[in-house]
């Protein structure tokens, strides 16, 4: 082989390479999606977070009638309901640190950061983008999804905020706790297992001021 002919064969692969070489902005991925949570879904084994919106996360509650409820499952219900067994497009547009792939995502023609925005079951994640800023002003003045109650901005209830989280009434001491069976106990102060017990909001666990409050709840007093 002379040089010329090396040289093209180099300059060949090259550019074969180049040619083969995935350009993240541009790949599409298509399929039916299972929902991780309301702004991520993963297809085909592939962990997609939606471009441009924020939901709240799976375990984050919000207060809806001064009672709180678990409004990242909602949200995660709700585009749940929506997809069905229809087939999502997405068109990825970046890597997160978590390595999943950032996309805009549709089904239908409905893009789905739009509708989870609209619905108020998302916000408008400002810090990446300004794509639902619209969509977020009209779910808040219809109070629907998480409009309808107070709640904490996902990325701040990420970051340690819980202003939703019901404060706790100095003279209601006792601990209404559920099981990892689903009883419901409470435990009162001096109890062996008061100090080490925890109360979770979100697993619908509460304080109660007095024992008849409790009984009344349907718990029943611990046997320790």
């Amino acid at each position: 082989m002379n040089i010329l002919t090396h040289s093209r064969t180099v300059i060949l692969g090259a550019l074969l390479c180049i040619w083969a070489m995935p350009v993240q902005g541009q790949q599409v991925i298509e399929g039916r999606a299972s929902v991780i949570d309301g702004d991520t879904i993963d297809i085909h084994g592939q962990r997609i977070r939606m471009h441009g919106i924020d939901a709240p996360e799976s375990g984050q509650t919000c207060t809806l009638d001064d009672k709180p409820y678990r409004c990242g499952q909602q949200a995660a219900l709700a585009l749940s309901d929506f997809l069905g067994q229809s087939v999502v497009n997405c068109m990825a547009r970046d890597i997160d640190r978590y390595g999943r792939i950032v996309a805009s995502c549709s089904s239908g023609g409905t893009d789905l950061g739009s509708w989870m925005v609209l619905q108020g079951w998302a916000l408008a994640y400002r810090r990446y983008s300004t794509d639902y800023i619209d969509e977020e002003a009209q779910a808040a003045s219809k109070g629907v999804g998480i409009w309808r109650g107070r709640f904490d901005k996902p990325w701040e209830w990420r970051r340690g905020v819980r202003s939703t989280e019901p404060t706790v009434d100095r003279e209601c001491t006792i601990k209404g706790n559920v099981s990892s069976k689903g009883e419901r106990i409470y435990h009162v102060p001096g109890g062996k297992d008061y100090a080490r017990t925890r109360i979770s909001p979100s697993k619908g666990e509460r304080w109660f001021c007095t024992e008849d409050e409790a009984k009344a709840g349907g718990w029943r007093r611990s046997r320790r």
